[in-house]
């Protein structure tokens, strides 16, 4: 896409932005919790929530996943049985936010990530090295690089972690299982949830 037509789309849709109210964590299975955030969750290489992305974690640069880490209060942590890992834009100018990545099977004693753990071990069973699977974002990649239009403006990402009570039924974690799927299938099973925010920007200069 050349910059022009970036910036004509951005213009034609620079309202378009702010589908907060679609996003993951507003779904069905989190009824209740929606304002209640109790994991908390970091990215020490980047900042605090909400801050601006560096461009090795963008398209523009190699496209790292940022390091991650969580933290459930006691209450909570001794019945985690697994932890699921969305990652998502709400920000794009579509109906829904876009699905940059969805992993399922986090085990429960694992609580961060790091940009090596999204590397590719085995795709017959979408299996990453960090030991958890992938499931399916909005064009088929384990993870999408944040790029948002040219001149759009800011685009928030949001990194939300999930608390399970039950694992995830095995035959959820393909490459193939979406979003949907998987929000359908943790209803009643939500612990709490947490979420780190990155903000990246394209602008032509």
């Amino acid at each position: 896409m050349t910059a022009i037509i970036e910036v004509t789309l951005s213009w034609l849709f620079k309202n378009a932005k702010g589908h907060d109210e679609k996003s993951f964590y507003m779904g069905p299975a989190f009824i209740g919790l929606k304002d209640k955030r109790e994991i908390t969750v970091t990215a020490p290489e980047v900042g605090p929530t909400n801050s601006k992305l560096g461009v090795e974690y963008t398209h523009d640069g190699v496209g790292k996943f940022p390091t991650l880490q969580w933290e459930a209060p006691p209450h909570i942590a001794g019945e985690v049985k697994e932890w699921l890992l969305v990652s998502e834009d709400p920000d794009a100018p579509l109906p829904t936010p876009i699905c940059h990545g969805i992993y399922g099977g986090i085990p429960p004693t694992k609580t961060s990530v790091e940009a090596a753990d999204f590397e590719v071990q085995d795709p017959s069973k979408a299996l990453l090295k960090g030991g958890f699977h992938y499931g399916r974002s909005r064009n088929g990649s384990v993870y999408i690089v944040p790029r948002p239009l040219m001149n759009h403006g800011p685009h928030r990402y949001f990194f939300e972690v999930i608390a399970l009570k039950e694992p995830l039924d095995p035959r959820l974690l393909t490459a193939a299982t979406t979003r949907e799927q998987i929000g359908e299938a943790i209803i009643g099973k939500v612990l709490g949830w947490g979420m780190w925010v990155g903000v990246a920007e394209r602008k032509w200069e």
